[in-house]
């Protein structure tokens, strides 16, 4: 949600910027800007709309000379979607301009406080406040400026900041939203995420909250929010850059459903030893694990239907009470949580606002908390009491696909680890272990089985509404695989648990009405079946997806998807991967901006 760059350097700071803008345009924004100094003053470009257009108003950056600037893309909260409201701002006597992600949540006392003092506002955003707040505690350090300023402040944010009296400096501060330093051979960078640096460089430096850093195209500083210099570790960023390119496919999402099979076997890999699984980064002992008397999962989004994914394996295998809850729910529901409790709390990026929120309740309320994440050195991970990296590697596209099948991966491995230290699996171990190790193979013939799921885009790209029903396992798939449709398709699509169709929903089925079954549990398969009966006597054309050499189906089906034979307890790997084709081809089909979809982010920072 919203991009930040800001370079310091020898090379010209526009181009710069505007590369780095563009890999951060999955974060999702409605607005770009860049400011430059040119050693006098600064230059401030705005657009609406795509980075496209700033780069033709800054002629590729060639127009907007100087070595020192920050860049930002806007995800409109406090104001429409102008150029007016987009970033950067200028304080009144343009000596200042700021980028910022976040909310400033008490903006409205400070703007009426600073309009009293003189200070006109040329903007509807809670960011404006900020630039005229450094212009009015400027008195010569910047430092100061920053921390006086960041003292009135109540919310998050990641500020970038210049100063025309610091021709050669960039200043980046940091309170609950992302924010990485870039170290570099006489120049240095900052940015929201690492996608946006490892062109450049893969040496960086993750800002903690209440941190601000000063850089100089030859030194960094860091400070504490009194002052007091800090001294921090460089993180050398491992993955290939090219693992940030399309790499010759059409789009991210594309490339990335692609490296699933690579991606869960990456995820696996490391973890098993002799023949077991080993997560050696966990140090929960076995009299910790008994001590637990209920998990709680707690993510959004995606996140939480791979917690809802996850669920059926940890309870069968670990026989502990697991509840998911809405991250969004759960920070406001005074829980029940105690010392007793394991918080699982799951997000890719690890910054998600209202995960972290509900994190801190329940961490307030004695529970011992476990993140899954993907982003190495993010909030989440920082504040668990351990922390499992799925090891995807980074995803652009903003509709996850690699991120949900690890983090589900990781749930699948942590049921077999602790129902294992509890003594509950027994003689089944070595079976269940053969049965996760081939997942990866198993996602790649779900997805060579499903070579025509194109064809099948074609037929069903113009509806108004899809339902994906299933139960059990399949009803978690069916979730997030309704989820991929609507997100990137704007097709209307729903996901409801198939038995309770005469409960309300079948009143919906009609003529031709597009419906999605999940049938890939053989213990519940005759129920489904005849849920599919129900539907189709109503009109409904129904598109199952079901394992090979499912004969029973075929009769009552109009179209197939399917997967491999697998374990059912494990199958929700493989089911959402030729839903997440189908909803890659349904929105080509209406040509949609797959990997950007509108009005979306990649990473909430925000509630």
């Amino acid at each position: 949600m919203c991009g930040i760059v800001g370079f310091t350097g020898r090379q010209q700071a526009s181009k710069i910027l505007l590369e780095g803008l563009k890999k951060l345009e999955y974060r999702g924004y409605d607005s770009a800007g860049i400011a430059v100094m040119d050693g006098e003053k600064i230059s401030v470009n705005k657009v609406r709309g795509r980075i496209a257009n700033l780069e033709e108003k800054t002629k590729n950056g060639d127009a907007v000379p100087g070595t020192t600037g920050i860049g930002h893309t806007r995800w409109a909260t406090h104001g429409a979607p102008t150029e007016e409201n987009a970033h950067p701002h200028l304080s009144n006597d343009g000596r200042f301009a700021v980028v910022h992600n976040g909310i400033i949540e008490n903006y409205l006392t400070l703007r009426e406080e600073l309009i009293r003092d003189g200070y006109h506002f040329e903007s509807e955003t809670d960011t404006e406040v900020i630039v005229h707040l450094i212009e009015q505690y400027y008195r010569g350090s910047m430092s100061e400026a920053l921390i006086r300023a960041t003292n009135r402040l109540r919310g998050s944010y990641a500020l970038g900041v210049i100063c025309t009296e610091k021709p050669d400096k960039i200043y980046a501060v940091r309170e609950a939203s992302p924010l990485i330093l870039g170290i570099g051979l006489e120049e240095n960078y900052f940015a929201s995420d690492v996608t946006a640096l490892v062109s450049h460089t893969r040496n960086v430096i993750y800002l903690e909250d209440g941190e601000f850093a000063e850089l100089s195209p030859d030194s960094v500083r860091i400070y504490d929010c009194r002052g007091k210099a800090v001294d921090k570790e460089i993180t050398r960023i491992l993955w290939d850059v090219q693992a940030a390119e399309k790499g010759g496919y059409e789009h991210f999402m594309l490339k990335e459903i692609m490296e699933q099979p690579g991606a869960v076997k990456a995820t696996i890999t490391p973890r098993v030893k002799d023949n077991r699984i080993a997560f050696e980064e966990l140090s929960i002992s076995r009299e910790e694990l008994s001590d637990i008397r209920k998990i709680v999962i707690t993510a959004c989004g995606s996140a939480y239907y791979a917690g809802c994914s996850g669920k059926y394996a940890l309870e069968k295998l670990c026989r502990i009470p697991v509840e998911v809850e809405l991250a969004s729910e759960l920070r406001y529901s005074d829980p029940l949580i105690d010392e007793h409790t394991l918080l699982i709390v799951i997000s890719q990026s690890g910054e998600t606002a209202d995960t972290i929120a509900a994190m801190k309740e329940c961490k307030a309320r004695g529970a011992r908390t476990l993140a899954i994440v993907n982003v190495v050195g993010s909030t989440v991970a920082k504040l668990a009491d351990y922390t499992v990296y799925t090891w995807a590697g980074p995803e652009i596209a903003v509709a996850t696909t690699k991120g949900f099948t690890t983090q589900v991966t990781v749930l699948y491995m942590l049921a077999l680890y602790f129902g294992d230290m509890l003594g509950l699996v027994g003689d089944r171990y070595e079976g269940i272990l053969k049965s996760l190790l081939s997942l990866p193979r198993c996602i790649q013939h779900a997805i060579d089985l499903n070579a025509k799921v194109s064809r099948l885009a074609k037929k069903y790209h113009k509806s108004s509404s899809i339902f994906f029903i299933g139960r059990n396992t399949d009803y978690a798939v069916a979730l997030e695989g309704a989820l991929k449709m609507k997100e990137i398709s704007y097709l209307h699509a729903e996901a409801y648990a198939a038995g309770e169709l005469k409960h309300g929903t079948i009143a919906l089925i009609e003529d031709h009405q597009p419906v999605i079954a999940l049938c890939c549990n053989p213990a519940i398969m005759e129920k489904t079946l005849s849920n599919i009966v129900e539907v189709k006597s109503r009109g409904a054309e129904v598109l199952a997806l079901t394992f090979r050499n499912n004969r029973k189906i075929l009769s009552v089906a109009d179209d197939l998807l399917f997967i491999p034979d697998v374990d059912a307890l494990f199958s929700a790997v493989i089911e959402i991967v030729p839903l997440q084709l189908l909803a890659y081809y349904v929105a080509k089909e209406n040509g949609c901006d797959i990997d950007k979809p509108k009005n979306l982010a990649k990473s909430v920072t925000v509630e």
